[in-house]
């Protein structure tokens, strides 16, 4: 997931000041009816409770579907989806589900591998012009598979202070490929390539453009070609070209933990154009996404080994899961077994999709608030391992 501490206090200081205006009725209209259900899912109603307890305690809205092979899949949702209109919120909507497309964009890569378009040890300058890598310290030596698992070393814009000073003074503007990696130019590499990971979007926002490079396309396009529509993800889109389409819920952040929320839906401006983030889905399509995954229909055996090879931080979280690096995944070490994960939040936004291997479970979540008192509720440690024993004991 993604951090925004000194932009998000500066961005909201300012989004104090939104007065959401209520949508007409037909506005949060689902993209989509969910698919397969069990309507009498054994673990329904404590996962529903949770819900409503997780809404009670501040969460504007949240939804959550789970699935084992056992006993089905099943979806549930509590709260608004919009508050000034109180517009309920059902598992079917469509939210921002931000770097859970960091997934995606990994999938895409390991696509084109399979069919032999791409080299995951080439170097990006094989796909990449001079001008694209002009400055980015570490990009004329880097890997696909390197920026794939976040060990290019390459520097990530977001932490840029004169990022995050130039968004706060154009809060809605949209920002394209190349003003982001600008933020990146000339500021020292964090290692040399391949001897640590530490998260990069400005990687990703280069395997963005190294799938347009290969395919001809908007890497959105392949996105949509390749893995969306075939692969039956009828709530899934990206941003790009309709960053707040109709139906998209709003998103609330709680920038003083005191419990009042401020409207937050416009203020994603920066990876509408970039594969770091802006992708837009529900639970129930991430959810199918990683079973998809994961038992072995949308990649095949070698390909998804590629993936779920690991490299673990020189340096690990102490407070966090155990976690390993992949390609565009991450492996956390929880009490209940090993589970694979990816996050994202955007602002007001916040949505996680998880899998553990070895009981063929899966869990996804989303929230349309996040910061201060909200991120306790939806996002921390302590939160996931609740979900996780809701489910798995």
């Amino acid at each position: 997931m993604i951090r925004w501490l000194s932009l998000c206090s500066l961005y909201l200081l300012l989004a104090a000041c939104e007065q959401d205006e209520p949508k007409p009725a037909d506005f949060y209209a689902c993209p989509a009816e969910l698919g397969e259900q069990v309507s009498d899912h054994p673990l329904a109603a404590p996962l529903q409770a949770f819900l409503e307890e997780t809404v009670a305690a501040g969460v504007p809205g949240m939804m959550l579907t789970v699935h084992d092979p056992a006993t089905g899949r099943w979806s549930g949702a509590a709260g608004k989806a919009e508050l000034i209109g109180n517009v309920p919120l059902r598992p079917c909507q469509l939210t921002r589900v931000g770097s859970t497309v960091k997934t995606f964009t990994a999938v895409a890569l390991l696509q084109l591998w399979e069919r032999g378009s791409i080299d995951l040890d080439a170097p990006i300058t094989d796909f990449l012009s001079p001008e694209v890598l002009d400055g980015l310290a570490n990009a004329k030596r880097a890997t696909v598979r390197q920026l794939l698992q976040h060990s290019s070393g390459i520097n990530n814009y977001i932490r840029s202070n004169r990022f995050q000073t130039a968004s706060l003074n154009d809060l809605t503007k949209i920002w394209k490929p190349d003003e982001l990696l600008a933020y990146s130019r000339g500021v020292d590499a964090d290692f040399p390539p391949g001897t640590d990971v530490n998260y990069s979007n400005t990687g990703y926002i280069l395997l963005g453009l190294i799938i347009e490079s290969v395919t001809g396309e908007p890497f959105y396009r392949y996105f949509e070609r390749e893995i969306f529509v075939p692969f039956g993800l009828t709530a899934t889109c990206f941003a790009a070209e309709d960053p707040i389409p109709t139906g998209l819920i709003r998103g609330y952040v709680d920038f003083y933990a005191n419990g009042q929320l401020i409207g937050a839906t416009d203020y994603s401006g920066w990876d509408y154009y970039t594969a770091d983030g802006g992708l837009l889905s529900n639970s129930y399509d991430l959810n199918r996404f990683m079973e998809l995954l994961f038992t072995g229909r949308i990649l095949g055996p070698e390909a998804l080994a590629h993936m779920i090879e690991l490299r673990y931080p020189e340096a690990e979280d102490p407070e966090g899961f155990r976690t390993g690096y992949g390609l565009g995944i991450f492996r956390v070490d929880t009490d209940l077994g090993p589970a694979y994960l990816h996050s994202g939040d955007a602002i007001g936004y916040f949505a996680t999709m998880v899998h553990f291997p070895e009981r063929g479970i899966t869990i996804s979540w989303a929230a349309n608030g996040n910061y201060g008192l909200l991120d306790e509720l939806t996002q921390s440690k302590a939160v996931m391992e609740r979900i996780f024993a809701l489910v798995l004991e």
